[in-house]
């Protein structure tokens, strides 16, 4: 039973949770990345380009027989899958970097001075009162 329990503390750490999530997340991005790319992004750059289907180009190796399906490098779809990459990594640069700037303006802004203590402002009342 200690081994269930032990497990259960690190599973709910919150590194652990947080890490969790972001993957699911991560995941789901990917999908909408892939959707975009090949539902949004090459079908008007394949009309661009004359009619073409970017998934199905690729180079036959070996045509197919009566016994052999047929030996293809579908670069097309390595095409797709590195534009996805590239677009991916971009948004995630851009994550970063507006983070790592918020964090720069954060420190940069100075701390706001401590509030007096209550010996000090009735010092200073003092002091105003003698002034008059």
């Amino acid at each position: 039973m200690g081994m269930m329990k032990e497990f259960k503390e690190f599973a709910m750490r919150g590194n652990v949770v947080d890490m969790a999530v972001g993957i699911v997340i991560g995941g789901a991005f990917g999908k909408i990345v892939s959707s975009f790319v090949n539902d949004v992004l090459m079908p008007p750059i394949g009309v661009l380009l004359g009619d073409m289907d970017f998934s199905n180009l690729g180079l036959t190796i070996k045509e197919a027989t009566d016994t052999a399906e047929a030996v293809i490098i579908k670069y097309g779809s390595f095409l797709n899958t590195v534009i996805d990459f590239v677009i991916v990594a971009f948004a995630i640069f851009m994550v970063i970097r507006a983070m790592n700037n918020m964090k720069k303006k954060e420190e940069a802004a100075p701390a706001a001075p401590p509030a007096p203590s209550k010996e000090e402002t009735l010092l200073t009342e003092i002091r105003d009162l003698l002034k008059k």
